[in-house]
């Protein structure tokens, strides 16, 4: 009997190896304490929020709540950095630079460090395109109806999910009538856009599109993928925009899947470029932020690197825009992280949205080209 019991712990030993190898669970881990750390270092060093506080809140997020337990976290006030482990395992560390926002540090390697000017990039060169929405202090809804409304989306329920709401800004006819503010947070307070960011990447396209460097409909420059006979060289730019590639990239949030994966690696998309085609370009729709990732690798070598494309966002949409409160944060290749880490405040992000409510243009100028908003939301081929 017991050369049976020995074999049947041997077989239960080799199924869990074999999960473990099929399924990695220490790398969905990471994919956690990474995450973690990128919003602790963001909203501490960018933002400014309390960090106890932004750690609680991150933790409720689908997926790491079931961490909670055994995350802890840790953030050097003096040399800038957070770390974030799970019972001391698994450990993820993010660092912030003035300027250039948080970036994930991957083992002993060396995250590539901008050599820009921000505070010279940040001066206009000419007057914004779009007028002021706003004075200096906060705007207070005159509206009996906004100030209910606003009184609605700062109040939190009796029971989870809380709304943990950090700004509302109200625009009407290009001014704002009506904004709100958490405790801590001001007219000024950078926040995280999220996947927002992807339609900065939008919009950077668009206006590469405007000026000739780029197009929708032309294969997608990417070199991995124009070796002989790989199928991927069919991919465009417009299959990347819309997630429509077809490739091995979806996005389900759960620790597991390829485009949560990619922020393990210090060129995230150098490792989404690896993908293969599950199936072919334009026939399946998947969400998937490492394709967006993508689209702002080729934006960095078609400008020509880290730093001319940081000096081509604020020239050509946040200076224009009147944005001042902008931090883009790089992946430690030198790459935007296009896809989910942009800061701005509630003001700026409205003056950034309403370029897409008019259509592109701003101060009687075109930003964008004419149709190029129906085009990207799907309107119009």
């Amino acid at each position: 009997m017991g050369w049976r019991r020995g074999i049947a712990a041997a077989s239960v030993v080799a199924v869990l190896a074999s999960l473990w190898i099929a399924y990695r669970p220490d790398r969905a881990i990471r994919v956690a304490t990474s995450a973690v750390a990128d919003a602790l270092c963001a909203k501490t060093f960018v933002s400014g929020l309390d960090p106890q506080s932004v750690f609680t809140e991150t933790m409720d997020r689908p997926g790491i709540r079931r961490l909670r337990l055994g995350m802890r976290y840790d953030v050097d006030r003096a040399a800038r950095t957070v770390g974030v482990s799970v019972m001391g395992l698994f450990a993820s560390r993010a660092a912030f630079h003035d300027g250039f926002g948080c970036v994930l540090l991957h083992g002993s390697s060396q995250p590539y460090l901008l050599k820009s000017d921000i505070d010279a990039l940040k001066v206009p060169k000419s007057r914004p395109l779009l007028p002021e929405i706003a004075g200096v202090g906060m705007v207070a809804p005159s509206d009996p109806a906004l100030l209910a409304a606003l009184d609605h989306a700062f109040e939190e329920p009796a029971e989870p999910p809380f709304r943990r709401t950090k700004a509302v800004v109200v625009v009407r006819d290009g001014k704002v009538i009506a904004e709100r503010y958490a405790a801590g947070v001001t007219v000024d307070t950078q926040l995280p856009g999220f996947s927002m960011t992807k339609s900065v990447i939008n919009a950077l396209l668009g206006i590469m599109t405007e000026q000739g460097l780029i197009s929708p409909s032309l294969p997608a420059p990417v070199p991995e993928w124009h070796g002989s006979g790989d199928p991927r060289h069919e991919i465009e730019v417009g299959h990347l925009m819309r997630m429509t590639t077809g490739l091995a990239l979806d996005e389900t949030n759960s620790g597991f899947d390829p485009s949560n994966l990619m922020y393990l690696y210090d060129d995230m998309a150098g490792y989404a470029v690896k993908a293969p085609l599950i199936a072919l370009p334009g026939k399946r729709w998947a969400y998937s932020s490492a394709t967006t990732q993508i689209l702002a690798r080729i934006i960095r070598d078609t400008l020509g690197g880290p730093e001319k494309t940081l000096a081509y966002a604020w020239r050509e949409l946040f200076n224009p825009l009147g944005m001042r409160n902008v931090t883009l944060e790089f992946d430690a290749s030198g790459t935007l992280q296009g896809s989910n880490n942009m800061l701005a405040s509630a003001r700026d992000w409205a003056r950034f949205g309403l370029l897409y409510l008019d259509d592109g243009a701003v101060g009687g100028q075109r930003i964008l080209q004419e149709e190029w908003v129906d085009y990207t939301n799907g309107l119009k081929d």
